[in-house]
């Protein structure tokens, strides 16, 4: 905040350079050190079923995740920790896009993104909103947000898939030309755990439409969502 503060009494917008590290108190990747005991309570703890015990050893799955930090809270033997480094895009279909390296501009390349809000909290729809903002500056990369699914090469879906909206996002997914692509974006849309199994829910974005690569985190950071709409682009000028 200071740091924009700066830039805007300076009379100017100082744009970011895009990375995956965030603040210090950050709420990142977890890592698990030697001392881990194997005893399961940060997996009894995780209110969404995102960790389970593999081998004695803790595994995460990031798309269902909100990185609540109950798991690192119940360890007795304080083998887990939050680090400040953003969890990646995971790519679900076969690609040669690098998602590390995708942040790297390339002439000639756009994506047009049309949103599709499908039941979320609006959180991710708030931090998707400043993608566009000086700061971060979307529009550098080539990437632009539509109005019609008609101009889209790609939707961008944020929160769990409600009953009501299923539809909604099937016509939406009908109505695009090929090749077309599929970005669940934060634990709602990846995962679908968030919310629980109720009538109102049907479920994660990939029960309803096909997904080509999952965004985690409750929400995710804007800087992670450009790298993952770079390495779409990057996958959208593959299948062309």
């Amino acid at each position: 905040m200071l740091k924009l503060l700066e830039a805007i009494f300076a009379g100017k917008c100082a744009t970011e350079n895009i990375d995956n590290t965030g603040h210090p108190q950050m709420r990142g990747q977890l890592e698990c050190n030697g001392a881990c005991t194997g005893c399961g309570a940060c997996a009894a703890a995780c209110p969404v079923q995102a960790l389970s015990m593999v081998g004695g050893k803790p595994s995460i799955d990031y798309k269902k995740c909100i990185f609540c930090g109950k798991c690192v809270e119940a360890c007795a033997a304080k083998a887990l920790r939050h680090s400040n480094k953003e969890v990646l895009a995971e790519i679900l279909v076969d690609s040669q896009a690098e998602v590390c390296e995708a942040v790297t501009a390339k002439l000639g390349r756009s994506l047009h993104v049309r949103h599709v809000d499908a039941g979320s909290c609006n959180a991710c729809d708030f931090e998707m909103g400043a993608t566009s903002n000086p700061v971060y500056d979307l529009h550098r990369y080539g990437i632009a947000f539509v109005a019609s699914p008609r101009h889209a090469d790609m939707i961008m879906v944020t929160g769990v898939v409600t009953r009501n909206l299923e539809q909604a996002l099937r016509m939406t997914y009908a109505a695009m030309p090929e090749p077309r692509l599929v970005m669940a974006c934060g634990a709602c849309a990846a995962g679908g755990a968030t919310y629980g199994s109720t009538y109102a829910i049907v479920g994660k974005v990939s029960d309803v439409v096909p997904v080509d690569i999952a965004v985690p985190g409750c929400p995710p950071r804007p800087s992670a969502m450009i790298v993952a709409l770079c390495a779409a682009a990057d996958m959208l000028k593959e299948r062309m």
